[in-house]
């Protein structure tokens, strides 16, 4: 098997191909960098089996190039050849507290509107090129990311955008996520408002009392709903006086076909996309240490059965817990529970892992017994 593409994605790394006493550089894939800073460095060398993603080439260029790939840059109003995730401050630059409308200055904003204006299923084929390139630009930033990390300790949540900031719900979303976060999990959710947020506030608060946490929350209720001016200040005013200083991660993976619906600040790494489909089938693919259920409403149990499917096949090799959160809601409100049981005691189920509970350490208990078992398997 040949060996993969090695990435360029800034002036470091460029530096160091660049300066390399090599006369040939082979399978490199350059990302967004500027190759015209260094020009007789450039110029050097041959580059064979390369990939250059909206990169600035000097003139004359493509004499030093054999087997490669030459992609322009694309898309005025978003990077399409990304080499990281987005953050707060990237989505979010320019935006100034207390001033809700400076909002639409921002990246976050001008992409959702330019989305708009081409069409959420555009037809001009620029367009749906640069959507893609820019997706999976993303997800390469992404798996590149949970490559330091453990697969099995990758937690997801998933519920409901409309949970409020004041339920009780929530509050309980952000402890099991502060306590898991502590115990080493990575959580993972949809990036939205609601439960969402909730897994990243409690992933954020990860290794402070329990009175910070308590205090954070009542900093957020004062708005409740995301449709809420003050949402965002709110969010961004926890951040600023409870700064992340203890190295703790979480990943919100949100998309701008719900634009509408303000991605959470309190992720460290956003992986934003254009396409759902890919960003609903990449939470729970990469959710290999188990996902938590919260009510929600249809979008909640599509996902619930997307994941019973790749639990039933052992898509990836083995089944991750699913873990219910609200006893009353999923066996009477909304009976996904016990009609799964009796598809698991008719066979049309096998595998699923399954636990129901309205209590943070049973669940929390599970995904680390669960996490302690796979771990002595693989020993």
């Amino acid at each position: 098997m040949r060996k993969n593409y090695k990435e360029i994605g800034d002036d470091w790394q460029l530096a160091e191909v660049l300066h390399s006493p090599e006369e040939v550089v082979r399978r490199c894939a350059f990302k967004g960098v500027n190759m015209t800073a260094e020009v007789e460095k450039t110029m050097e060398h041959r580059y064979v089996d390369c990939i250059f993603l909206g990169c600035t080439l000097p003139r004359g260029f493509a004499k030093q190039i054999k087997d490669s790939l030459i992609f322009p840059k694309m898309g005025e109003m978003f990077d399409v050849f990304r080499s990281t995730l987005y953050t707060a401050d990237t989505l979010y630059e320019g935006y100034e507290l207390g001033r809700p409308k400076s909002y639409e200055q921002c990246l976050d904003a001008r992409v959702y509107r330019h989305y708009l204006a081409a069409g959420k299923q555009a037809t001009n084929i620029k367009e749906t090129l640069a959507r893609s390139l820019h997706d999976h630009s993303i997800s390469t930033a992404l798996h590149e990311m949970l490559g330091h990390y453990d697969k099995k300790r990758i937690v997801g949540v998933m519920g409901g955008h409309g949970l409020k900031r004041t339920e009780n719900q929530y509050e309980q979303v952000a402890r099991i996520s502060k306590r898991l976060t502590e115990l080493g999990s990575i959580m993972i959710s949809g990036g939205g408002p609601g439960a969402m947020e909730a897994t990243h506030l409690g992933a954020w608060m990860a290794g402070r009392t329990k009175e910070e946490l308590t205090d954070a929350l009542n900093i957020m209720r004062e708005a409740p709903c995301f449709q809420d001016e003050t949402w965002l200040d709110t969010a961004l005013l926890v951040m600023k006086k409870y700064p992340q200083e203890y190295g703790f991660v979480s990943i919100g993976i949100p998309t701008w076909l719900y634009g509408h619906e303000p991605s959470t600040p309190l992720a460290t790494h956003i992986a934003k996309y254009f396409d759902n489909s890919i960003r609903e089938d990449g939470i729970l693919t990469l959710a290999y240490g188990g996902i938590i259920f919260t009510p929600g409403s249809a979008g909640t149990l599509q996902e619930i059965f997307q994941e019973a499917v790749q639990d039933h096949y052992l898509s990836f090799g083995y089944a991750s817990p699913m873990c219910f959160m609200g006893r009353d809601f999923w066996t009477k409100d909304v009976p996904v529970y016990p009609f799964i049981q009796g598809m698991m005691e008719r066979g049309r189920y096998k595998n699923l892992l399954l636990t129901l509970s309205d209590e943070q350490e049973d669940i929390v208990q599970t995904l680390m017994d669960f996490r302690a078992l796979e771990q002595n398997n693989e020993k």
